[in-house]
């Protein structure tokens, strides 16, 4: 049997979105279109539910039933289902299944292609499909989302393909990040009727019904992914995957294994004895909220589903009535572009009490947004992408109740940021458990995209906060990657009490890649390489200690969990860290399924131990582990 643990409470380093115009009647709604409204790029209020009573609670009765508002000045206006048609502009293409899937395949293809090797473009997709049946193959590369605009999956289907492959680099997976599928059932034709999603960091399969077999490589590397609040009906197959992370889902069978697979909630996982069968179970989820997601109601209006929260759970919540989401109208959003949009009209929309739906795009912010009020939820489309370009966050969140990020790309400038998201203020003593602030399939980035500095990527203030799909990347490759042209100290800094990471990926970093001082945290799978290219030992040491740990947990804490854990090396010149881990001893601080490897490349470079001066040493393509500590 695996091991089940109780819940307590490496790699080298989407043309046009279409208007009524352009795709006819088909393509657009009259009462959902892509006429631009919705207050967009002009900073005015967009309207709401006409005649609603805000609770104190955020939450609002109207027509829509249960909807929710961020908790700031009240919005009112217009019925949704009359409102002015959204405009999502041109990088979000809404398909619907009366058009004639030849043209809808042609423009899948031509933005494929376009997207393939694109690793640090500037250009951004998102598809959305309407309630219907399609047959495509829908390739989705760099910077680029699919997702469906049912109330469920099976409201989707694709026969065909939705899939991500690794043929640009001759199937090595290992760079294939920032992508995503989601809210879509496929029927899989292709690949020998198999659905391949060859990933690694910065990707997420998120309220899938896959109605076949899974393969989550392509014939060469992969390193790393993330599925959550989905049903796979037949084998899932890792492949050549290291790590990865599953969560809340019912598979119909796995098998493979590497370094370390993690299931967390999950029915269908695999048994074995770690570490020979390298699978980490825990049996139900401690408290998550699923991702809000885009939809159409019954009139043909956009809204936007926000699930409920949930404590200890298994398999996915889409089945299940008691977990069915509240209804936010497109209204009481603001529909921000990156082609107008400056942080100032940003921060006016967030002032005057509206979400913020992101579309694809690079935002380049003169200075940080800023959510005040509880319940404010800002959803990225298309790994859209939030760029301070003066030194400042990118977001700094008020120590409120529920605020919600999710599908966010935060890119570090030129100009030093202390950290590019901040949760909550210093010495937070205010309980968020019963409303949490929820982070879904956030990525930040130091270089790549050219020369970058931060000091922390993800600064983590407020208690009880849910981190779900947190990529933290310092470049290894890429324009402006150097030890001295994109420093970074930490990925992630955790100051709050009863944080709660699933799927945490920290890498490169300079000094610790995760920093905990917070109590009473869990992580559910932790990946992470150690920086590449420390030039030389004195370059990388601190207080007579060689190098950092990956996962540091302060000396003041008392109980701390973690489970399944793998940290790799790759060090370009014969530099040592003392060890993987530092954390400080005592019955509430466990650590759970460890791994180290040493992948390369310098001969005398070293992981010398797993944990706190134990454990055997990482070097010379050697492989260590520990089950418990």
């Amino acid at each position: 049997m695996p091991t089940c643990f109780a819940a307590p409470h490496g790699r080298p380093g989407i043309i046009v979105a279409l208007s009524c115009l352009l795709l006819g009647a088909m393509a657009c709604n009259p009462s959902a279109g892509t006429v631009r409204g919705v207050g967009a790029g002009s900073g005015a209020v967009a309207n709401s539910v006409a005649a609603i009573a805000t609770q104190p609670n955020g939450m609002v009765g109207g027509s829509f039933g249960t909807v929710m508002s961020p908790s700031g000045p009240p919005v009112t206006g217009t019925n949704a289902v009359n409102a002015t048609p959204v405009d999502f502009g041109p990088n979000v293409l809404v398909f619907d299944a009366n058009m004639p899937m030849a043209t809808i395949q042609a423009k899948l293809d031509s933005i494929a292609n376009k997207q393939a090797a694109n690793h640090f473009g500037t250009e951004r997709y998102a598809y959305l499909f309407k309630p219907g049946k399609y047959a495509l193959d829908v390739q989705l590369n760099f910077m680029m989302t699919a997702a469906g605009l049912g109330t469920a999956p099976d409201d989707v289907t694709i026969t065909g393909a939705v899939r991500s492959k690794a043929t640009w680099n001759g199937g090595n997976a290992t760079l294939n990040f920032w992508r995503g599928a989601e809210n879509l059932s496929v029927v899989p034709t292709q690949d020998g009727n198999t659905m391949v999603w060859a990933v690694s960091q910065g990707t997420s399969l998120r309220r899938m019904h896959v109605k076949g077999p899974l393969n989550l490589s392509d014939n060469g590397y992969s390193s790393g992914g993330f599925i959550a609040d989905s049903k796979i009906d037949g084998v899932v197959n890792s492949g050549s995957q290291q790590q990865f992370l599953t969560r809340n889902s019912v598979l119909g069978q796995w098998v493979g294994k590497n370094w370390n697979m993690v299931f967390v909630g999950v029915r269908g996982a695999p048994s074995g004895s770690w570490p020979s069968a390298p699978y980490s179970v825990v049996a139900s989820t401690p408290v998550i909220r699923e991702k809000p997601y885009l939809s159409v109601d019954g009139n043909g209006a956009y809204v936007v589903r926000y699930p409920p929260l949930k404590t200890v759970s298994q398999s996915m919540g889409w089945l299940d009535a008691a977990e069915a989401p509240a209804v936010i109208p497109i209204t009481s959003f603001y529909i921000a572009h990156a082609t107008s949009d400056t942080a100032d009209t940003l921060n006016v929309a967030l002032k005057k009490g509206l979400h913020i739906l992101f579309t694809p795009g690079v935002y380049k912010l003169t200075s940080a947004l800023q959510v005040t009020y509880k319940n404010t939820i800002l959803l990225g489309m298309g790994l859209a992408t939030l760029a301070p370009t003066q030194g400042t966050a990118a977001v700094l969140v008020a120590d409120v109740d529920g605020v919600t990020l999710s599908g966010l790309l935060l890119d570090a400038g030129i100009n030093n940021s202390q950290t590019l998201l901040q949760v909550g203020t210093a010495a937070s003593v205010v309980d968020h458990s019963a409303n949490p602030t929820v982070l879904h399939d956030i990525s930040c980035r130091v270089g790549g995209a050219g020369a970058a500095r931060a000091t922390s990527c993800v600064t983590i203030n407020s208690h009880h906060v849910l981190l779900d799909n947190t990529w933290l990347w310092r470049a290894d490759h890429g324009d402006g990657a150097g030890w001295a042209s994109n420093p970074s100290l930490n990925g992630i800094i955790v100051n709050g009490a009863n944080v709660t990471a699933y799927g945490l990926f920290s890498e490169h970093f300079q000094g610790y890649q995760t920093l905990w001082n917070g109590n009473n945290g869990a992580t559910y799978m932790y990946q992470s390489e150690f920086p590449y290219d420390p030039p030389n030992q004195s370059s990388w040491r601190h207080d007579n200690v060689n190098g950092y740990a990956s996962y540091k947990v302060a000396s003041g804490v008392t109980k701390h969990t973690a489970v399944g854990l793998g940290m790799y090396g790759v060090f370009a010149n014969p530099v040592v860290t003392d060890n993987a881990i530092e954390s400080p001893l005592g019955l509430g601080v466990t650590f759970n399924h460890i791994i180290t490897v040493w992948i390369g490349v310098a001969e005398g470079s070293a992981i010398n131990h797993i944990i706190n001066g134990t454990g055997g040493a990482a070097k010379s393509g050697s492989t260590t582990s520990m089950t418990s500590y």
